[in-house]
């Protein structure tokens, strides 16, 4: 579990990430008949894309004194998770997990991952929940890799408009 002092090593951060393909999502409705559908699209030059979510948003989550973990390599702090537990529904939601970009594809994310699928379980908790932007295509291989299914989307999630993509792991 994290430290208060943490905390703002865990918003030093960069939580931005580079991408060069996005789901784009194709959708109409006829009679009867509501389709949606998304497919891999490689985009013409590497996009930097920010991070949806404010500072705000993560000092919010940790005074909840819910699950927040971070990984470390030394004394630096490299990455971390968030995850609120919704009890009425057994499961846990990633608010957000972020690593350092120096230590990205370096197995950090994953190794978060199952100690929140571990802080889950001892919660009794049935699944975990992640969401993340059409455009994180990094986000979207990384979950995928690691089980995670999709499993919905809403096109009305952020505040940028961009659609969250929703990606679930049974426990």
């Amino acid at each position: 579990m994290a430290e208060l002092a943490d905390l703002h090593r865990c918003l030093a951060i960069d939580a931005s990430f580079t991408t060069d393909h996005v789901w784009q999502m194709d959708g109409h409705e006829t009679e009867g008949l509501v389709q949606a559908a998304f497919r891999v699209v490689k985009l013409p030059r590497p996009m930097k894309v920010n991070y949806p979510r404010d500072t705000d948003n993560l000092v919010e989550n940790w005074h909840k004194n819910e699950c927040f973990l971070v990984a470390e390599d030394g004394e630096e702090i490299i990455g971390y998770v968030d995850m609120s537990p919704h009890r009425w529904n057994a499961t846990g939601w990633i608010n957000n997990i972020v690593v350092s970009p120096g230590y990205r594809r370096k197995g950090v994310g994953s190794a978060l991952l199952r100690a929140a699928a571990r802080w889950a379980r001892q919660n009794e908790l049935q699944r975990i929940m992640a969401e993340t932007q059409t455009k994180n295509h990094p986000a979207i291989c990384f979950y995928r890799k690691n089980a995670y299914k999709f499993c919905g989307f809403n096109d009305q999630y952020y505040t940028n408009q961009d659609i969250a993509l929703f990606f679930v792991l049974s426990l």
